[in-house]
């Protein structure tokens, strides 16, 4: 993963797993690697790695159980509700970026509708 020097990087993990969450790529009730595992997949430093997990579970997308690890918690709706949470977040971004460049709502729908062909 190439890491943005303008986000910190536990945040840039966090994105990329609740990424693959809501892509299906890792599913509800999925053990998810070790502090130690996740910081060697993603070149980073154990601590890092530690605080990516600690934001997950203050997000309630997992949860760590004493003696097994952490897992996606076992909720059907948390693929959705995270790939919803998602979506909204990059619209935001979006639709703020496109204010400050001076178009209206009914210009980027105008935008999103042409490229979207």
């Amino acid at each position: 993963m190439n890491f943005d020097t303008s986000i910190p990087i536990y945040l840039q993990v966090v994105n990329d797993l609740k990424g693959k969450i809501a892509s299906g790529q890792i599913l509800p009730g999925e053990k998810l690697p070790s502090g130690r595992e996740l910081a060697q997949q993603y070149q980073i430093n154990p601590n890092t790695a530690a605080r990516v997990y600690q934001v997950l579970e203050q997000q309630g997308i997992c949860e760590t159980r004493r003696g097994l690890g952490t897992f996606v918690v076992e909720q059907e709706e948390i693929q959705k509700t995270v790939r919803e949470e998602m979506a909204k977040d990059l619209a935001r971004k979006f639709l703020e970026r496109m204010n400050a460049l001076g178009f209206t709502v009914e210009e980027i729908g105008k935008i999103l509708k042409e490229e979207g062909k």
